[in-house]
């Protein structure tokens, strides 16, 4: 599913107008982004929360030079889906069907 169907969704589920709500979902994904910049982490109740995970620093190797390079510690984003969700999502036909 892309951005442009959950517009086209949640347009026909309300009587929204489809640039209100293009924009608002624009909006809210802007938000998402700047504060996860700004280093916080962002929790929906019953959805899940994006957090910013920790990796530690490690030496890689560059395998055609055969030089070791440090990668410094940094911070990546993950969503971690709620607990209720995840539920929801295994007991999930459509998804039972997927796996077999």
């Amino acid at each position: 599913m892309t951005k442009a169907d959950i517009v086209n969704e949640v347009v026909s589920k309300t009587s929204l107008d489809k640039t209100d709500v293009q924009n608002t979902i624009e909006v809210f994904l802007r938000q998402v982004k700047i504060n996860m910049v700004e280093g916080k982490n962002i929790y929906f109740r019953g959805f899940g929360s994006f957090i910013l995970k920790k990796r530690a620093q490690k030496i890689a190797r560059n395998i055609s030079k055969n030089t070791a390079m440090v990668i410094e510690e940094h911070f990546i984003p993950k969503f971690k889906p709620a607990k209720t969700f995840m539920d929801k999502v295994k007991k999930s036909e459509a998804v039972k069907k997927m796996a077999k």
